[in-house]
């Protein structure tokens, strides 16, 4: 259940002005930073509290967050270029320093905590552990780490939106790349990213990109550019486990664990799970030869748009609208021999079940046999 407004101030809907406001300030000294309190919590009580006085119920979900975002914007155009610029590049600056210090320590085995940025560029710690696993604490920004083995993570990634010169590019040679209870947590990637984990896996909470419009340079009235900034998973010889995919994403995977897929999305891998219920958009699943697709959602049929392309590694291209109206009674019988344990409306999509690649590459070829029919199969039983 989505926690409300008056949840958060611990209030019933129809309370008096006096009583939101009573409700906010005895919080608000219990968890402003000053009393030795919880930030994160003053900042989401306050929130809160501004949200009932313009009358909204429920917090911005993380979509509607993201959407409404903008480093600086009661800034012009230009100055949150230069004010983006000096933060990537501050940023950037700190993460170089942050990476010859974790490999150093990699490389001698020792074990070793140290606080990277400022309060005003946002502080992060990294701890490298006996294991050789780095911790991470902290929301990362912008620049590049490299580092020779797993990494966790406790914070959010993004990117600089002005600038690719300091992009956020996270490189694991070796070992997993892991949030700690991302779902929980609300840990995302966002805005242009990259992670690439070389010979491990990736297990993340939602991962968004993004894309935006500017005026047109020349100055044209009218005529607007679309910027975007595409976020990158790729675990080439492992699986990325992720919740929601939105707005300009791609990952690459062996395997690829995935709830949601929405606009503009690529799926790049041999084995691809969807737990959640939508794939729409201009969303596009590129699949390795020898590989499968499964759709655990029992309605997933209903969620998946009829736009979004299957593209097979030797090129042919299938609209997902074909899969998820294809009978599996009507597929080849090399492909399906338990014909019998599916109803006669059954499709290839939705209830798990195994949509190899060898079936889309002959998605037209027909039965070569007539099913066998029985008293009990008229019946439905």
């Amino acid at each position: 259940m989505v926690e409300s407004n008056y949840d958060i101030l611990g209030i019933v809907e129809g309370s008096t002005e006096k009583e939101i406001r009573d409700a906010f300030r005895r919080l608000a000294l219990q968890y402003h930073s000053d009393r030795g309190g919880e930030n994160d919590q003053f900042i989401k009580i306050k929130q809160a509290y501004e949200d009932i006085k313009i009358g909204k119920k429920y917090p911005d979900t993380d979509i509607e967050k993201l959407k409404n975002s903008k480093v600086y914007s009661s800034d012009s155009e230009a100055d949150i270029r230069r004010k983006n610029q000096i933060l990537g590049q501050e940023l950037s600056k700190e993460m170089k320093t942050a990476e010859e210090w974790a490999g150093a320590l990699n490389r001698s085995g020792a074990t070793g905590t140290r606080l990277f940025g400022s309060k005003t560029l946002g502080e992060i710690e990294l701890e490298r552990k006996a294991n050789g696993a780095l911790s991470i604490k902290g929301n990362f920004m912008a620049g590049n780490l490299t580092y020779d083995g797993p990494i966790i993570m406790q914070g959010s990634i993004s990117s600089p939106s002005w600038t690719e010169e300091f992009k956020t590019n996270i490189h694991l040679t070796t070992g997993d790349f892991k949030f700690v209870d991302p779902i929980e947590n609300k840990y995302k990637i966002e805005n242009g990213a990259t992670i690439i984990a070389d010979n491990g896996n990736i297990v993340v909470g939602n991962v968004f990109g993004r894309k935006f419009k500017v005026e047109d340079p020349q100055g044209r009235v009218g005529i607007f550019q679309i910027i975007e900034h595409r976020t990158h998973l790729s675990a080439p010889n492992g699986k990325i486990i992720a919740e929601n995919l939105v707005n300009s994403v791609s990952i690459e995977a062996d395997t690829a664990i995935i709830l949601n897929v929405e606009d503009d999305v690529t799926v790049t891998a041999r084995e691809i799970l969807f737990y959640g219920g939508k794939f729409t958009y201009d969303s596009t699943i590129e699949l390795k030869k020898g590989g499968s697709i499964r759709f655990f959602e029992n309605f997933s049929i209903q969620g998946l748009s009829g736009d979004a392309i299957i593209k097979l590694e030797n090129g042919k291209k299938i609209r997902l609208f074909d899969v998820k109206t294809k009978k599996i009674r009507d597929l080849s019988d090399e492909f399906v021999t338990n014909k019998e344990n599916y109803g006669k409306d059954d499709t290839m999509v939705g209830h798990g079940f195994t949509i190899t690649y060898d079936m889309l590459d002959n998605l037209s070829k027909k039965p070569s046999k007539k099913q066998k029919s029985s008293w009990k199969s008229k019946f439905g039983l």
